[in-house]
């Protein structure tokens, strides 16, 4: 009897395996297949993204009289004559000055304008704090009253000037506070308790704890602000009518004819030379924008 059941036993243990291998067979099925399907849908939507810019590159290499010929077929050489042809005639080398300065100084007051805004309401150091919060993500759903702003600045004699446009760049914040906002709840407020008993002040603690300790999420919205400045054709378009304060988004108009004469071969090195800037600036603080838009986003 001990010999029976201890060979009974036995085999229990051997089939036991063998009953689990079929469902956790399955399941790494399941999960090779899901993950096959993850891959790609990320290689699909990397395809949609990629495949207009290796069109416009392949554009911009070609000669003029080669894109009539066949708009879709690889460029046979390098023209890189189409570069020095778009910078003279589209004369960016002004306009890029006036977005750099429109850009950089529009983002750094915006920088400070958001930290001003969103430390008091992560800290719950006004009323309604939750309330405010909710009013930064309801203006981004607001239509932008061109009229209204076209008129205040006849009003301040500000059109057409570098100082009024900036300031209406600054005006739209955009996203900044949120991603502050989220990105502060983060930190302990433990050290304004500290700061406070040490006898720091507001606004000396602000700067000397608050922006270095958000340097992430402060290079996030200078980068998103940049961009949006860098990029924005109606503006400009609006509130500057003088050809020596025009944009590089304005300079791409030059290049568009009557009747659909159009030099697509400049046009599309000259779209390359003022997106160039803005990828080089994604490069170098790639791993702060990251940072900061996660953390500010999910904390």
């Amino acid at each position: 009897m001990t010999s029976e059941s201890s060979a009974r036993r036995v085999i229990a243990r051997s089939g036991a395996p063998r009953r689990r291998t079929a469902p956790l067979t399955a399941a790494r099925a399941r999960l090779a297949g899901m993950r096959g399907l993850t891959y790609l849908i990320v290689v699909g939507v990397v395809l949609i993204y990629v495949f207009p810019l290796l069109f416009l590159v392949n554009t911009a290499f070609k000669r003029p009289d080669e894109f009539v010929r066949d708009p879709g077929a690889v460029a046979h050489g390098v023209a890189l004559q189409n570069f020095v042809d778009a910078w003279s005639r589209g004369g960016f080398g002004n306009l890029i000055v006036n977005s750099l300065v429109y850009a950089v100084v529009s983002a750094g007051i915006a920088v400070i304008l958001s930290v001003l805004i969103a430390f008091p309401v992560a800290r719950g150091y006004v009323r309604f704090s939750r309330t405010v919060g909710v009013l930064f993500a309801l203006a981004l759903f607001l239509p932008n009253s061109i009229v209204s702003q076209f008129q205040l600045m006849l009003q301040l004699g500000l059109y057409d000037t570098r100082i009024g446009f900036i300031l209406i760049s600054t005006a739209g914040l955009g996203i900044g506070p949120l991603l502050i906002v989220g990105y502060l709840r983060t930190l302990p407020r433990e050290l304004d308790e500290a700061a406070a008993m040490d006898g720091c002040g507001y606004f000396r603690y602000i700067w000397s704890f608050v922006l270095p300790l958000c340097r992430p999420v402060l290079t996030t919205v200078f980068i998103l602000q940049a961009i949006g400045v860098w990029n924005d054709i109606i503006g400009p378009t609006i509130y500057l009518s003088s050809p020596q304060l025009q944009t590089v988004a304005q300079g791409l108009l030059s290049f568009y004819g009557q009747n659909g004469n159009n030099q697509w071969a400049l046009l599309a090195a000259a779209t390359l030379m003022i997106a160039a800037p803005l990828i080089v600036l994604y490069i170098v603080f790639q791993r702060f924008f990251v940072a900061g838009a996660t953390n500010g986003a999910l904390r």
